[in-house]
Order: structure tokens, then C-alpha cells, then sequence
């Protein structure tokens, strides 16, 4: 059998660690002891595997390896490591052993994963039961990431089939939650093929600074700088990232997806981004190459009360509807977003196309100030948690041409058993069409700023890309002719039916 674990492989025995679980405490709770650990399993088998590099190359100089591994971009206190905790799995205090043991990891490693552990407590008995339950979850829970004596879960990166198992594994877990716990776990997560596609109409360059104002677990950021390449197509690391996320708990699950990605350089903020924005620089909002998002829909609360008085003056083209935060969101992100070359994409519900009063002020001004670039309709049913369809909005700072393009993708999808989802073929012809800027048939238009302003601003697609298709003329003769013969074939089978009544004295 081969040393080197595949992705499935993976993701099956983690995926199988989360039946410590399952009935006892709900989805949304216990995803971040099942993401945690194995965020540690992970830096314990990449911490060996560092150690048994710089063992072989300074021939066992103990001096010399622990000077490289100092150097290290993160460190591993002794005895914080996942295989001293599962030797200690029966303890009666194992819950507080993981708690310290975690403490010290962030203590040793503050620039990068300050606070990341501070909303988790495996120690609780609240989310994990009385001590006796609970020790069994957590002895089974280290068990299950150990593996089997005949073939241990080694997650070192010599032992993996490419360098992305693990972050791709996160995202995979993430992903399973989020789909089987329904809207709450769902609000964070951003399918990966919707953003696959968002990330390749805002077309990252080399370079660039990429922020998500609303990054839940971060798998959209991670998704847009994947998406950049060099001049000779390999991938980029050339890139910055940032992002913003008001949850406390969804927030370290975006700090640890960065690490496990390789990308634990990002600059990720705790805090509401409308009413509290922390990418700030000399009092300034930060300014992006690309910015892109998912926020909540329709948010209620979002803080339209302080927004005539907003220190940034971000809602200068009006202020959203207090039960509506959408366009709040949408201008941010157009207020961060650098003069002249900027790229906006947000996913949006339909509602923000054609609402009117505040919001169809705000969307009259985008698109007289020439910043709308394409509004794509999605299939309904592609997100966790909601049925609904949404579209994807990309504003442009470098337009020139007076126009914006209207896709119609609602139509082509793949139906899958719980929730539909674009295949590559759907998201290749969506970013083709986008590209040559061309009507389409059926499927895609690019209307002027006249026929815009002629509809008052309403960005509902059917009004731009007609869909209707003409039903095939009736040949009448033909149909009056198939009912005549169906008639006579019902005259002869009562016929026949009258005479077996009739024989059966009926």
C-alpha cells in the first residue's frame, strides 16, 4: 500500500471522525472541534516532518535543527503536539489538556493565530456533555484523527499526493457542514463553483491585493488567488489578501483555512465591516485591486442609523432601507476598491435588480456613474440554506464603453439530489460570453445606458435577455384526425367491454 494519503482518503477518515458527534451536539457547534483538530493533527505532522528534513540535512545537530526550525512560519511549544494528547486520551482532564495545549500554540504563534482558539472549549460541558460523555467524545475524536495502528493518518506533506490536501480537505469539511446543517452553518460558505466562477470574472492579476469584506470561512479569497497566474500559467503567489468577518467563531475558521492554504500571511479583521471597518490605513478606508463578496442577504439591522454619520462617507449616493443592507454592503465594496483599475463581484438576491425607492436611487447612480459591468443570473438553489436565486453584480473602474451586459444562466445546471450546482462546462460558457461582450440569443445582451435609463433603471434581466421560446405551431387537421382515430379505438373497446359484462350477467 502506498504511504502517500489522496484527498478522498483523507477527507473519508475525518469525515468518519465526525461520528464522535453526530446526534449529541448540533452541526453548528461541533464542525469547529472537528476543524480544530484537525488544524493541530496538521501542524503536528508538518512540524515532524520540518524536523526530519533538518535532522538529514544538518546530520543530527541538534543545535542547527532547532535554529531552522525556529525559523520556521510557526512554532510548536513541546508537548502541545496532537500525539502527545492522544497518548494521553484516557485522562480525566483530557478537555483542559487540549484547551492549554492549544493556549500555547497561539501564545507562540500571536502574529498569526491570536484568538483563534478563544471561542472553542473542549473542556465544555455545555456543548460536549457531562465528563464522562464528554471524555469518550474527545478519546474517540483523537482516535479517530490517529487513525488505524495498520495505517495512522500522517497528514506531513511528504506523505501527501499534492501540497493542497489538507486546505482542500478543510474546505471539503466546511463544505459537508454547511450542506447538512442547513442556513446556519450555510451563511458562511460560498459554494466552490460559484466561487470559481466570481473569482474568474474579476480575473486576479499577479500583484494584486484581493480583500472580501464579508470573508466568512475565506474560501471565496482563497478560491480568487488561485485563480491568479504567471506569464507561463503556473500559479501565482504573487498576491495579497484581506478580509473582514463579524463572527467570532467563523472568523478563526477563516484564519486556519488561510494556514492550512499556505496563505497565513492574510490580514483577516474581527468585526462588522459597515458599521466598524478594520482595514484601515491613516484613518483611510484601504484601497483594493479586487474586492469581492457574499454577503448576507437582505441583512435586517445593519446599521443604517449611523450611516448618515459614517466617518468614511461610504453612502454618499444614499442610504439602503434599514431592513435591506445589500447596497450597503455594494458600496463599500465599490468605496474600497482602487481608482481607475478596480474590480467589484458580489452575490446578490434578485431584489437589489429592481427594488425601488433608496435602493433604486443607489443603483441609478452605479450605473450613470458607469461602473456596472455585467449582471449574471444564477440557477435558483445553488447556496445552503436558501432556494432562492441569486445573481453576481462585477463593477469596473477602468470602463470606457456606456454599457452593461446581461447573462441569463439561470437555465443550465447541473440537479443534484439536494441542491443544484454549476459544472465547469456552465461556468467556461458564462466567462467566454462575458469576455467577447456579445448578445447572445436567449441568453446574453448588451444594452446601452439609454435603453437602461428607458426602464428606469431596472436591472431585471428578463427585460434585457429574452428567454421566450415559441411554442411549435399546431397542425390542426393533424390533431382533429389522432382524436378521431382514438375515439374509434373508445368505441371499440367499450364495445368489447359491453359484451364480457354481458356474459358474466352483469
Amino acid at each position: 500500500m502506498s504511504k502517500e494519503f489522496t484527498q478522498d482518503e483523507i477527507n473519508s477518515i475525518v469525515w468518519k471522525a465526525c461520528d464522535s458527534f453526530r446526534g449529541a451536539v448540533d452541526p453548528s457547534e461541533y464542525k469547529n472541534y472537528i476543524l480544530t483538530m484537525l488544524f493541530l493533527k496538521y501542524l503536528t505532522d508538518l512540524w515532524k516532518d520540518k524536523r526530519d528534513e533538518y535532522t538529514k540535512k544538518y546530520k543530527g545537530e541538534k543545535k542547527r535543527i532547532e535554529r531552522a526550525l525556529a525559523r520556521e512560519r510557526f512554532a510548536l511549544p513541546p508537548k502541545c503536539d496532537f500525539d502527545t494528547l492522544y497518548e494521553n486520551r484516557e485522562a480525566a482532564d483530557i478537555g483542559d489538556r487540549i484547551n492549554k495545549a492549544l493556549q500555547k500554540i497561539e501564545d507562540a504563534n500571536k502574529a498569526k493565530l491570536e484568538n483563534v482558539f478563544r471561542n472553542i472549549d473542549f473542556n465544555s460541558e455545555a456543548a460536549l456533555g457531562q465528563t464522562k460523555d464528554r471524555n469518550r467524545r474527545l478519546k474517540n475524536l483523537l482516535e479517530d484523527f490517529y487513525g488505524s495502528d495498520a495505517r495512522p493518518l500522517d497528514l506531513r506533506p511528504s506523505h501527501l499526493s499534492n501540497r493542497d490536501v489538507i486546505g482542500d480537505c478543510y474546505e471539503y469539511l466546511i463544505e459537508k457542514f454547511a450542506a447538512g446543517a442547513g442556513k446556519k452553518a450555510g451563511e458562511f460558505y460560498t459554494p466552490k463553483e460559484v466561487s470559481m466562477l466570481l473569482a474568474k470574472l474579476v480575473d486576479p492579476q499577479p500583484g494584486d491585493t484581493i480583500c472580501d469584506p464579508a470573508c466568512g470561512s475565506g474560501s471565496l479569497l482563497i478560491r480568487t488567488a488561485k485563480e491568479i497566474q504567471e506569464a507561463d500559467g503556473s500559479p501565482s503567489r504573487n498576491f495579497s489578501l484581506f478580509g473582514q468577518e463579524s463572527n467570532g467563531s467563523t472568523w478563526a475558521l477563516s484564519r486556519m483555512n488561510m494556514f492550512l492554504h499556505e496563505m497565513d500571511s492574510a490580514r483577516i479583521e474581527w468585526c462588522d465591516t459597515i458599521t466598524n471597518p478594520r482595514l484601515v490605513e491613516d484613518d483611510q478606508l484601504m484601497k483594493f485591486n479586487v474586492v469581492v463578496a457574499n454577503p448576507p442577504f437582505s441583512l435586517d439591522k445593519w446599521g443604517a442609523e449611523t450611516a448618515d454619520t459614517d466617518q468614511y462617507k461610504r453612502f454618499w449616493r444614499g442610504i439602503p432601507p434599514k431592513s435591506k443592507g445589500d447596497f450597503a454592503f455594494i458600496t463599500h465594496m465599490i468605496e474600497t476598491a482602487l481608482a481607475g483599475e478596480g474590480r467589484v463581484g458580489v452575490i446578490v438576491p434578485h431584489g437589489v435588480l429592481f427594488r425601488g425607492g433608496s435602493e433604486g436611487l443607489i443603483r441609478q447612480k452605479l450605473v450613470d456613474e458607469n461602473l456596472l459591468d455585467v449582471v449574471v443570473g444564477l440557477p435558483a438553489g445553488l447556496f445552503f440554506g436558501t432556494g432562492i436565486p441569486a445573481a453576481i453584480l462585477v463593477f469596473r473602474k477602468d470602463k470606457k464603453k456606456r454599457n452593461v451586459m446581461f447573462i441569463d444562466a439561470s437555465r443550465e445546471f447541473v440537479d443534484a439530489k439536494n441542491r443544484s450546482y454549476l459544472g465547469e462546462d456552465h461556468i467556461a460558457k458564462i466567462v467566454k460570453t462575458y469576455k467577447r461582450r456579445k448578445s447572445v440569443d436567449k441568453y446574453a445582451y448588451v444594452a446601452d445606458f439609454a435603453e437602461i435609463e428607458e426602464n428606469d433603471f431596472n436591472l431585471n434581466i428578463p427585460r434585457y435577455v429574452d428567454t421566450f421560446e415559441e411554442e411549435e405551431e399546431v397542425d390542426v387537421r393533424a390533431v382533429q384526425k389522432e382524436i378521431d382515430g382514438l375515439e374509434k379505438e373508445l368505441a371499440a373497446v367499450q364495445k368489447e367491454m359491453t359484451g364480457y359484462l354481458k356474459e358474466l350477467g352483469l
